[in-house]
Formats: structure tokens, sequence, C-alpha cells
């Protein structure tokens, strides 16, 4: 063992039991709606491409601006939010893809698809109140 690993130890120990071992495809830290809610489930495929939101405050919008920056898509149901709220969070979503050149679209009431510009969709959804 190296003198820098020795002082590592030193400074933070670390146990045996709570050591794990993660390739480097592994090593993504999880956020809170990634996190399995089944006990059962070990692990959540790092290759994810679209994540769900469910905000419940205003605050919850930047976990969603964070997984566009990481070139995941995003659907986000503004249900639980106030209306004010989701107003709020509408616009900063549509900040937040303007600036990274993707794409955003009401796919539902109350329900939205965020886009990253790396991250192409097909089709279109019209609504009754839109047939021509």
């Amino acid at each position: 063992m190296s003198f820098k690993q020795k002082i590592k130890e030193f400074i933070n120990p670390v146990d045996d039991e709570e050591y794990l071992e993660l390739s480097p495809q592994e090593a993504v830290t999880l956020s809170e709606y990634e996190k399995p809610s089944n006990k059962n489930v070990s692990k959540i495929p790092t290759d994810t491409k679209m994540v769900l939101f469910e905000p419940r405050s205003f605050d919850e919008a930047e976990e969603v601006a964070r997984h566009l920056k990481g070139q995941r898509a995003a659907v986000v149901n503004l249900h639980r939010l106030p209306r004010e709220y989701s107003q709020r969070s509408i616009d900063f979503l549509t900040g937040v893809i303007f600036a990274l050149d993707g794409s955003i679209q009401k796919i539902g009431h109350n329900v939205i698809l965020c886009t990253p510009k790396t991250i192409g969709v097909a089709g279109e959804i019209r609504f009754d109140s839109e047939e021509e």
C-alpha cells in the first residue's frame, strides 16, 4: 500500500462491508427520481435516455434541467403543482431547452416532453381543440 493510500485511509476509513467497487460505466450518481422504489431492484441502467418527473415544487425544475444538460429527455407531469408554479416551471424549462437547442412539446394536459438536441422526437400529438 502506498503512502498516499495510507493517508487516505487514515483520513477517511472505509469498512470492507460498505465498500463497493463499481466499473467506470456503473459509477453514476443516481438522482431521487432514478433510485429504485422497489427494494428488489438493484440498479438502474446507466444508459437511461429518458427520465420521468412529477415535481411537487418549483425547485424540482432544476433537477429536470440537470438531466437535460446530461443529454437525457424528460417527461414532466405538472399535475401536482399549483397553476402559477406550473407556468413558472414551463417558462424555466423553455429557457433551458432554448439554451440547449432542444425541443419542448405538450403531450397531454399538464404533461410536457423536454428533449435535448441529441434526442429526436418523431410524430406529433394533436388535441381535440387543435383539429383542422
